[in-house]
């Protein structure tokens, strides 16, 4: 796997290096946008990782560029910023997640692992691939989580939704990816009086 790393901070690169290093991954970082969308057209990579707040090019407009040219490499947003209108807008532009910052290891590595599964199906379903088995996406548990948002009219939190149906956290996160990818479910952030913004999510209703 190779991972593009884009952050002006040079210790947190070190850091993202070191972690890619930790996980048996190759990496590549730029000290800036226009770096980085440079690098991203030379070389081939399986996900970026993007920090928000940078000189000549933000996080904003360096995921803009890349999705005018590819629009299913998994992008993950490094931020401080934990506003709600923020965090809508990176979605909005075309990144799969966000992170915030510090950064801890285990949730990044996490991170990664899940998104590129994401993609790595997506392009299978394109080819006409039977995601479910390839993936091992069970379509009887992917049916839990989604008549649990069907029906709650309110946005769930991934611990709601395990203690609803009896699944461990990660598995219903990685269902909920799925779904999000499908565009079956939208992401809400909530912001807490105390604490980080909180993710919640709801079925789509077109």
């Amino acid at each position: 796997m190779n991972i593009l790393i884009i952050d002006d901070d040079q210790s947190l690169r070190f850091m993202l290096e070191e972690i890619c290093k930790h996980a048996k991954w190759d990496s590549q970082a730029a000290v800036n946008g226009k770096q980085g969308v440079e690098l991203f057209h030379k070389h081939q990579f399986d996900l970026i990782l993007v920090d928000y707040h940078m000189p000549e090019m933000d996080g904003m407009q360096t995921v803009r560029e890349i999705r005018k040219h590819n629009h299913n490499v998994p992008i993950l947003v490094l931020t401080v910023d934990e506003r709600q209108e923020v965090a809508d807008r990176m979605l909005e532009e075309g990144a799969n997640d966000f992170a915030l910052k510090p950064v801890k290891a285990p949730d990044i590595i996490s991170r990664i692992q899940l998104h590129v599964q994401l993609a790595n199906m997506r392009e299978m379903h394109d080819r006409g691939e039977e995601v479910f088995t390839a993936k091992g996406i069970s379509k009887r548990t992917l049916d839990h989580v989604a008549h649990h948002l069907k029906t709650h009219k309110d946005p769930s939190s991934v611990d709601e939704i395990s203690k609803d149906i009896g699944l461990a956290y990660p598995t219903v996160y990685r269902y909920l990816m799925h779904l999000l990818d499908e565009g079956k479910v939208k992401q809400v952030v909530s912001h807490q009086r105390i604490g980080r913004p909180k993710k919640l999510y709801q079925w789509y209703t077109h």
